[in-house]
């Protein structure tokens, strides 16, 4: 990805972390690097090609999207949804077969939303719907994930069964970009994150270097301190004002 002044390399094997305000300008770069926004400056390659190049069929197969929200239409099931993941792989016109319904359940499993497979899309929580959706980029095996803000309408237990299935994704081989309002996310999966900030990047490295107290600061505007919890080192971030203000 090029930006303004600045390139960003994204490896196979490794999860890259977005942080920034609202309004910040993470959805547009992820919607750019996927193509479906045109890049106001600079380019974007895919193994030295550049991305503008490539067809419909070949960018499916090495970029899935899991978006910040998506308002089904159409009661399809949630297996029928996940199935549509398999459409890069099909030649035109094709239906999927036992071998794409397989993986589809096997998506499910993972995430473990398989009871929910024969149930109308339109019909699950908004939660749910997350799980579904990145089920869908699961069963695609594309070698890039982006994924943005996937845990925003999750619970707790579900952020960590997503964290874990990202962290899955990269051992497997492929590419895992994502962005998230959190930033102990990036302590707990990411391999580098990188700070978006008016539009530049205001530092792209290990979350042990890039996120401290003067950078989250001037990223999101308030004090906040970064603490060590545990003897394993783990790290999390909190407001620098102990009460925020209350009595």
């Amino acid at each position: 990805m090029v930006g303004r002044l600045e390139a960003v390399d994204l490896w196979p094997g490794e999860v890259v972390c977005l942080l920034g305000p609202n309004g910040g300008g993470k959805t547009t770069l992820l919607k750019t690097l996927l193509g479906l926004l045109p890049p106001l400056s600079g380019g974007i390659l895919a193994g030295g090609v550049p991305l503008s190049r490539l067809g419909a069929a070949e960018r499916a197969s090495l970029l899935a999207y899991v978006p910040q929200a998506h308002a089904g239409l159409f009661p399809f099931s949630v297996h029928d949804l996940v199935c549509m993941g398999r459409a890069a792989h099909l030649p035109l016109f094709a239906a999927p077969g036992p071998a794409d319904a397989a993986k589809s359940d096997a998506a499910l499993r993972l995430l473990g939303i398989a009871h929910l497979a024969q149930r109308p899309y339109t019909s699950v929580s908004g939660g749910e719907r997350q799980l579904v959706l990145l089920a869908r980029a699961l069963a695609q095996e594309s070698a890039v994930v982006v994924l943005d803000e996937p845990t925003a309408s999750l619970d707790f237990g579900n952020q960590i069964r997503v964290l874990r299935e990202i962290r899955r994704l990269a051992a497997d081989g492929r590419c895992v970009l994502f962005s998230t309002h959190d930033p102990d996310h990036a302590f707990q999966c990411a391999d580098r994150v990188a700070l978006l900030h008016d539009g530049r990047l205001l530092a792209l490295a290990p979350p042990e270097q890039a996120l401290n107290g003067q950078t989250l600061s001037t990223l999101y505007g308030v004090a906040i301190e970064v603490m060590t919890v545990d003897r394993q080192g783990r790290r999390v971030c909190l407001p620098a004002e102990r009460n925020l203000g209350l009595p």
